[in-house]
Formats: structure tokens, C-alpha cells, sequence
């Protein structure tokens, strides 16, 4: 069934009660050509690039939970491409492209609103460094403005200008950054590669990989043998832990990465505002509620919770940059496992092991790089050949030095 302003009103007058599934639940068949593990919004956009620009059908996404259950619905839905170095531009300036036609694209509403991203700066020193930035982003055509004091205050304000620990100097803006329904991609991601043929199996672990004579044949999981051609990993916190079923150890640590809600407001901040003088990001859902985050915790885990120094640092940041939010009630706070790699940066490459790719390392910047990481993962697997737009994310960088440090954001505790 295709979505329409025409399909809402026809089902509307029938009772609602003919919408088709939004999936199939398919049985795992015996084999397949290509298997993806992972079903979040990296690998769902993978599977679905496979069989869009690829040809691929006979493929599988295996998820041990449900569609979407992990990282994809457990951010805080901000995307961007206002990056400096050569080797990220390109690629976040692709997934901005995606973000922007991917609607109609695969027929299912996302909410992408882009309505913008603001960095504000605290000193001269920033200052000098997001202009830097912001040219590198000019260069490369993408969308930039550097804005003074009064421009910032203009758009924002609600924050605290006059008794600020760390005045507000201005700001670095992106105009066509903003957010997106983050569970809605994976949903709708899920639909399109359903509709393309791909087998969306939930609930199916994967606890082995088939390795022989150094080429991979196929995975062992909770609902038995599957042999594949070629395998995928895109699993997020959890790559090392898969990758370890080959006999690899990857450049990646697991830390949780914690967000809050607030209870629902009137609309008040229509952009999304990032503290210069330490680590804190806020937007507002379409629900209302202020949506904001900081610091991983700094230690290494793969449970979903976090500690309590972290909301503390995420709180004072809060206050620090607004002071009206300590009249707010935070409704709800959780965590994703992040995979982080040790320059910050993420990894599309193959492995050592013959038909296995992987996908991991995204850090902070997983949600925002999701359609860009389906479309060069699905290239890299399909072809052999890494995607012009993420040839620098090499699995080899940390070996010959040729790493990709955008921020000094990555798992070393000296970098936080």
C-alpha cells in the first residue's frame, strides 16, 4: 500500500480498518545472498540501498529484538553536516542530501525538519575555530553562517546573555540542519526494504559466525543456520562483541551515551542549541518536551543505563546555558550503546575475513549519518569497493596513521 493524502481519506471513510501490514514476518529461509546483522537504522537503510540501487533481493536483515530496539530510537534526533575535515564532509554532506529527499523517497513521513543548528561560541579561541569551520564547510557547498552576539540573541533569546558563567559570543549556525522522528526512520526504512523483497527477521540473534577456509558462509543464531554469501555488521555498540565471533578486535570501545525529555511546553526553541563551554545539546520534539544530552559516561559497558555524575555534568550544563529549565521536570532519561572509536570517527571497511564488512565506530554521530551509511555500506558490499564518500573510514587508519580526528571525541578518556 502506498501513502497519500488520498489513502488517509479512503481508509478514514472505510473504518480503518484495511491498512496492510507495514511488514512482512517473513521465516528465515535456508540461505541468502547478502545477510545484514543488525536491524537499526544503519542497517535497514543498508538493506534497503542493496535492493534500490543494487539489485539485491535475496537479502536478510537479522535483529535479536525488535525492528528499530536499539541505538535508532535512543538518540536525541539531531542531524548535520557542519564538519571540518575533508575525510567527514563529503560523507555527512551526502547524508544531509539523503535526509532531504528521503521522505518521498521511500514514501513514509520521517518528520525531517530542518530547523537548523546552532553552535555557540564562549571566547575568541572558538570563535576563530568555527569560522575555520564554517569556511572548510563554504568550500565544500555546504551551508554556513557565522553570527555575532545579537544575530545569536535574536534567535535564542531565552538564554542567559547577561549573567552567564561562560558569556555567549555568537554562534555557528547550519540552516539546513534540524531533527528527524528517529524511531519513524527505522520504521520507515523497514517498509521500503520490505516492499523491495528484503526479509526483515526479528527476534533471531545472531551467536556464531560460519568461517571457512578464511572466507565467511554464514551465521549460526537463535533460529538456526543461515548460509550467506556475503555478511554485513551493523550492530552499533555491540561490534565487538560480533566481531569477536571472527577472531577480530576492532578499535572500538562500548560506553553509554545518556538523554533526557522534559515534560511538554508550548513551542519555545525552534532550533537545535549546543553549548561551546561544555558538552550539552537541546532541541523540542514535536510532542513539545525539550530533548537534550551530553558526555558518554566514562567508563567502559554494554548495559543501557548510566550513572548519576552524568546527569549531574548534563543538568549544570543546562542551567549554565538556560536558566529557566530548572522550572522544568525531566519526564524520562535512558541510554544507547555507542560504539566508539579511537579517533572519532566511524568505519565502513572490509574485514580480513573474506565476505564479512563492517560497520561500526559512529561515536556520536551515528543517527545523523544513517542514510549516508546505508548508501556506502550497501556500495562497499555490493561492489568490493569502499564508496568515494567514506574511502577515508578504512578499518586499517589506526595502523598507518592516517585517522580522522574531528573532535578528539573518541573512547580515550584523555579526549572527554
Amino acid at each position: 500500500m502506498r501513502y497519500s493524502a488520498f489513502a488517509i481519506v479512503r481508509e478514514a471513510l472505510r473504518g480503518n480498518r484495511h491498512w496492510a501490514p507495514v511488514w512482512r514476518e517473513p521465516e528465515p529461509k535456508p540461505a541468502y545472498d547478502i545477510i545484514i546483522v543488525g536491524g537499526g537504522g544503519h542497517g535497514l537503510a543498508t538493506a534497503y540501498y542493496l535492493a534500490k540501487e543494487h539489485g539485491y533481493a535475496n537479502v536478510a536483515v537479522l535483529e535479536k529484538g525488535y525492528l528499530g530496539s536499539g541505538n535508532v530510537g535512543r538518540n536525541t534526533t539531531i542531524v548535520r553536516s557542519n564538519y571540518l575535515l575533508p575525510g567527514n564532509l563529503p560523507f555527512y554532506e551526502w547524508s544531509m542530501k539523503l535526509w532531504e529527499g528521503l521522505e518521498r523517497d521511500i514514501n513514509y513521513n520521517a518528520m525531517v525538519s530542518q530547523r537548523g543548528v546552532l553552535n555557540l561560541y564562549h571566547s575568541d579561541a572558538q570563535r576563530d575555530a568555527f569560522a575555520r569551520r564554517g569556511n572548510a564547510m563554504r568550500l565544500h557547498g555546504v551551508d554556513a553562517e557565522l553570527l555575532g552576539r545579537d544575530e545569536v540573541r535574536r534567535l535564542v533569546p531565552f538564554l542567559d546573555f547577561e549573567n552567564g558563567r561562560f558569556p555567549i559570543q555568537g554562534g555557528l549556525r547550519q540552516p539546513r540542519g534540524g531533527t528527524v522522528r528517529h524511531d519513524a526512520v527505522a520504521w520507515g526504512y523497514a517498509r521500503a526494504a520490505d516492499r523491495r523483497g528484503v526479509d526483515l527477521i526479528q527476534n533471531c540473534e545472531v551467536t556464531g559466525l560460519t568461517i571457512e577456509a578464511g572466507r565467511i558462509v554464514g551465521v549460526e543464531t537463535t533460529r538456526g543456520a543461515i548460509r550467506a554469501k556475503k555478511v554485513g555488521v551493523a550492530v552499533a555498540g555491540s561490534s565487538s562483541r560480533v566481531a569477536a565471533m571472527a577472531g577480530l578486535r576492532l578499535p572500538i570501545e562500548s560506553h553509554v551515551l545518556q538523554a533526557f525529555a522534559s515534560e511538554a511546553l508550548k513551542p519555545l526553541i525552534d532550533t537545535v542549541v549546543t553549548f561551546g563551554a561544555g558538552h550539552f545539546y537541546i532541541s523540542q520534539s514535536d510532542k513539545g518536551g525539550l530533548v537534550f544530552g551530553g558526555d558518554i559516561d566514562g567508563y567502559n559497558s554494554y548495559a543501557w543505563r548510566g550513572n548519576l555524575p552524568i546527569i549531574e555534568d548534563v543538568m549544570e550544563c543546562a542551567m549554565a546555558i538556560w536558566p529557566g529549565l530548572g522550572r522544568l521536570r525531566v519526564l524520562r532519561h535512558w541510554g544507547g550503546l555507542m560504539d566508539m572509536s579511537m579517533d572519532g570517527s566511524p568505519i565502513i571497511d572490509r574485514t580480513p575475513i573474506h565476505g564479512l564488512f563492517l560497520n561500526a565506530g559512529w561515536c556520536y554521530g551515528g543517527f545523523k549519518a544513517t542514510p549516508a551509511s546505508g548508501w556506502c555500506f550497501a556500495h562497499l558490499i555490493a561492489t568490493g569497493e569502499p564508496h568515494p564518500h567514506a574511502a577515508a573510514y578504512r578499518l586499517d587508519r589506526f595502523a598507518t596513521g592516517a585517522v580522522i580526528d574531528e573532535k578528539g571525541a573518541g573512547a580515550q578518556p584523555n579526549l572527554h
